[in-house]
């Protein structure tokens, strides 16, 4: 469900109601803790945090002029999707978010290279997002992109 809303408020909106609530404490979730540095913003027609221009000016490599993603919430057709960078970048963070999800999780984890879906938005554990979002500093997020980069 690629949205034309230009800000976040509009966004979730225009959800449908199933998926309002679910999105909007997702999203004040990732807003109290993914550390300073990152901005807010209507990205590829989802909520996108990204590194600012004004902190990386060498954005993201796929797509000039456009700032460094890092994390997307969506509300796609049959699920909620969170799309974390570092889940994708650091192998020592998707090992813990793997091991943590079982531990707090009845349902099985869906979950793709930095996707990860919710059929059921009782089955969010938004404990889990809020600690996720605070592993990865802008700093270590730009590092580690480099990295990826520099290895192409």
């Amino acid at each position: 469900m690629n949205s034309e809303s230009k800000t976040p408020e509009e966004y979730i909106e225009a959800l449908p109601e199933d998926k309002k609530e679910a999105v909007s404490k997702l999203r004040e979730i990732i807003l109290t803790n993914l550390p300073d540095g990152f901005d807010e913003q209507i990205s590829y027609g989802m909520i996108g945090y990204v590194v600012p221009l004004s902190l990386y000016p060498n954005g993201y490599h796929a797509q000039k002029g456009e700032p460094l993603p890092f994390l997307s919430l969506a509300a796609q057709k049959n699920y909620i999707a969170l799309y974390h960078m570092g889940l994708y970048g650091s192998h020592e963070i998707e090992d813990w978010f793997r091991k943590e999800y079982a531990k707090r999780v009845t349902a099985k984890l869906d979950m793709g290279k930095s996707c990860i879906r919710f059929k059921n938005p009782k089955d969010i554990p938004f404990d889990l997002i809020a600690e996720l979002c605070s592993k990865i500093s802008v700093e270590e997020h730009i590092k580690n992109y480099e990295m990826a980069i520099s290895d192409r």
